[in-house]
């Protein structure tokens, strides 16, 4: 019984343990997540092709609060909010809207937002996240491949060389620092609800 509560993602805390209240939090708590996921893509750099935002520091946070379920689901729930139309990507409306704005520039590291929600909710739920450098671990290698991914289609569209010189290098001390204090927050805040 004792594991099975200490495995539990930070935001367990807040659910009511069962029922229809219990489903509705968690609705709740994924459209907000997709909130702040836009939030996080309209707060940004202007760079070229790929512009800098907080998306990479937003998706590993919900992940890691929420869980494998809960943090997947907001990052689909997302992408098909993008792809209905809704203005919710970084340069949407004003670069397209929809699908084709996802097979744009940024489709790439689209898709791999979807892999660093797996990946670091999968590690939530097996308690990383009380640990800052299993969390920083699992964190940094969701991210590679994310941008990885991202390279990989960029280069697609405008070549490798391009694609690693507006799509990845720019990035490279960002994403570093985003994924450092992605995975310090949450075993912070872990750490605070121990010692209440």
């Amino acid at each position: 019984m004792a594991a099975a509560t200490t495995l539990r993602p930070l935001a367990s805390l807040a659910l009511p343990r069962e029922g229809a209240a219990r489903l509705a939090v968690q609705a709740l708590m994924v459209v907000a997540g997709t909130l702040l996921l836009t939030l996080s893509a309209k707060t940004k750099v202007v760079l070229g092709p790929v512009d800098m935002d907080l998306q990479t520091l937003a998706v590993p946070l919900i992940a890691a609060a929420f869980g494998w379920r809960m943090g997947l689901a907001t990052v689909l729930l997302y992408l098909a909010q993008g792809a209905a139309g809704l203005p919710v990507f970084q340069s949407s409306p004003e670069k397209g809207i929809g699908i084709a704005y996802m097979l744009g520039a940024t489709g790439g590291y689209l898709a791999g937002f979807v892999v660093i929600a797996a990946m670091v909710g999968w590690a939530v739920d097996r308690g990383w996240d009380r640990n800052v450098f299993k969390l920083f671990a699992v964190m940094l290698v969701a991210d590679v491949i994310m941008m990885a991914m991202g390279y990989g289609w960029l280069s697609t569209l405008i070549g490798a060389e391009k694609a690693w010189q507006f799509g990845v290098a720019p990035f490279i001390g960002g994403e570093l620092i985003k994924v450092a204090l992605a995975s310090s927050v949450v075993p912070a805040l872990w750490s605070l609800v121990r010692a209440k």
